[in-house]
């Protein structure tokens, strides 16, 4: 059965994942130009590598947006499906500049791991301390609602936080070990610019690797299909199932159903209930946007085509 011009990803949906998007930009914003003022000021490669980090959550946020806005746009001629690979998109988007800046800011402390000591300011440690209790809320508030609406662009964006939330954990350790022992402040400060740009590299990779696996059309786990057999099976009618594929366009599934019928039943019979099929999916799996039905005769069992044969028999006579 074709699909609908029903939009796949409700509205209030992609709402949610912009307003959580628009208030990370907000907050990057404030905590990057914080950081990096600080940390040049206060002489800390550390401080200054996490507020270029932070100074990227901001530009991630603004390709989430992006992402979800372009994706809640209705199907159209061209694009039946719907625009959700635009989500999908930005979330490797994230993934891909995470990759940047985790290698440029591994570099630059590798290649000023020689340098001096310097001293370093008490207030470096300041938007530190702040950046870790926002960013705990910030990411924590992202997963729940990544995994709510279905976004792989807001979880993109929560691991980024997390990426965030360890860099500065690191250039806290760095800078109060830097602190502490004056001795050891310009090794123990571009150290820890090395640790952060490890970690946001290694973060991008796992984000990359998700993303390009829903680009590849990935089945979702086995779980989900299984829901998927069990509702269709529920139908009365519903004989069985010979194929079952499904592929993530964006918040939602579309499933591909090949559903089998008694062969003997009227093409009105078998269309009405691959669209009683069709509906009690979508109705009771909210993670799928549309299912494709297509109908196939059921291959009965000897047994099945002897107790039909007799009763033909019995009926002409």
């Amino acid at each position: 059965m074709p699909a609908d011009s029903k939009p796949y990803q409700h509205g209030r949906e992609g709402e949610i994942g912009r307003r959580i998007a628009l208030i990370s930009m907000s907050v990057g914003v404030v905590l990057s130009v914080a950081k990096i003022l600080v940390g040049v000021h206060a002489s800390s490669s550390a401080v200054i590598s996490d507020g270029m980090e932070a100074a990227g959550d901001v530009l991630a946020s603004a390709i989430v947006y992006a992402g979800l806005w372009l994706a809640s746009k209705p199907p159209d001629k061209e694009h039946p499906y719907g625009h959700g690979r635009y989500e999908t998109l930005a979330g490797l988007g994230v993934g891909a500049m995470l990759l940047i800046a985790g290698t440029g800011i591994f570099w630059h402390s590798l290649t000023h791991l020689s340098e001096g000591n310097h001293r370093l300011e008490n207030y470096a440690l300041y938007p530190l301390i702040a950046a870790v209790v926002i960013k705990t809320a910030l990411a924590a508030v992202k997963f729940r609602a990544g995994k709510t609406i279905g976004s792989t662009a807001l979880e993109a964006d929560g691991w980024h936080d997390i990426t965030d939330l360890v860099s500065t954990l690191v250039a806290l350790i760095a800078v109060a070990l830097a602190l502490a022992h004056p001795g050891v402040s310009g090794a123990a400060d571009r150290a820890g610019g090395l640790i952060i740009g490890g970690i946001i590299f290694f973060m991008s990779v796992q984000v990359v690797r998700r993303t390009v696996g829903q680009l590849l059309d990935t089945m979702p786990e086995a779980s989900k299909m299984a829901e998927i057999r069990e509702v269709a099976l529920g139908v009365p009618g519903a004989m069985g199932i010979e194929k079952c594929f499904a592929r993530r366009t964006g918040l939602k599934y579309h499933v591909d159903l090949h559903l089998e019928v008694d062969p003997e039943m009227t093409v009105r019979e078998s269309h009405r209930i691959a669209a009683d099929v069709r509906n009690l999916v979508k109705d009771r799996l909210p993670w799928v946007a549309d299912v494709l039905v297509h109908v196939e005769p059921a291959a009965l069992s000897r047994q099945e085509r002897e107790n039909r044969l007799a009763f033909e028999r019995a009926d002409g006579e």
